[in-house]
């Protein structure tokens, strides 16, 4: 298991055309119920690019049991029952105890990437947006300039935008590299 005995579940919903508004009102609900499960550190929806119908939502908890308890709850698996007929491909769930899940591959058959080009990866996606986001919000927020407010601006934006958009967008865009 991990360091810090973090569990992390990925789940994977492939969705019909048209369904994208239901699937998020389902979310509304199924969110807040997973929360209320011990052991519940946090949720992230990472929402389909353009031109693609596949949601990811990774869900930490901080025991693998407590994982399982909200896993195979009556209230989840009824959840999931009610939102199936939205997903074009059955509920995919994938549980990971490494911290950085971005790299693990999705078969235990394949090897992980190589440090050297995780390292290149992430580089190449904290140094520009570590570089550009205090720029912008210097010029949205100047009267903060230097505080301690913007600065957790700042890396609240940067630990968001690494998240939910460019890890997963260079993950798939590297796929090829990172799997040689």
């Amino acid at each position: 298991m991990a360091d810090n005995n973090t569990v992390t579940l990925v789940i994977t919903h492939a969705l019909k055309s048209g369904q994208a508004a239901h699937y998020e009102q389902w979310l509304a609900k199924i969110m807040p119920a997973a929360a209320r499960y011990p052991g519940h550190l946090g949720v992230h929806v990472i929402r389909p690019t353009t031109g693609n119908d596949v949601y990811n939502i990774v869900i930490r908890f901080d025991t693998l049991e407590n994982l399982t308890a909200w896993t195979k709850s009556a209230e989840r698996e009824t959840l999931v029952e009610e939102i199936k007929p939205a997903l074009r491909l059955d509920d995919h769930l994938e549980v990971r105890t490494e911290n950085v899940f971005w790299f693990t591959p999705e078969t235990p058959a394949l090897k992980r990437p190589a440090q050297w080009k995780q390292f290149l990866i992430t580089l190449a996606v904290i140094f520009p947006s570590t570089n550009v986001v205090p720029r912008i919000t210097a010029m949205l927020f100047p009267s903060l300039h230097g505080s301690l407010l913007l600065h957790l601006i700042n890396d609240a934006l940067v630990v968001a935008l690494v998240v939910w958009l460019w890890m997963p967008v260079m993950t798939r865009l590297f796929a090829g590299w990172l799997k040689k």
